[in-house]
């Protein structure tokens, strides 16, 4: 699992209509973007620190498009 800051770490309820849980990746300490990943959640006013597991995965924050001049 690859991550940048300002992407997202997802991770999947563990029952049957349990919701999941997101929040946005504020630093990665892993080597190559590697975990662990300190993570600020979107459903908390607190950040921790994530050595995610099967249940999650990253989603990529969309990349800015620089406008071309002529």
């Amino acid at each position: 699992m690859h991550a940048k800051p300002g992407d997202h770490l997802v991770i999947q309820g563990h029952h049957v209509g349990d919701i999941e849980k997101e929040g946005e990746i504020i630093e990665v300490h892993g080597e190559g973007g590697e975990p662990p990943f300190l993570v600020r959640w979107s459903d908390e006013e607190r950040e921790t620190l994530v050595f995610p597991g099967s249940d999650a995965m990253v989603r990529v924050a969309p990349r800015k498009r620089t406008k071309k001049t002529s």
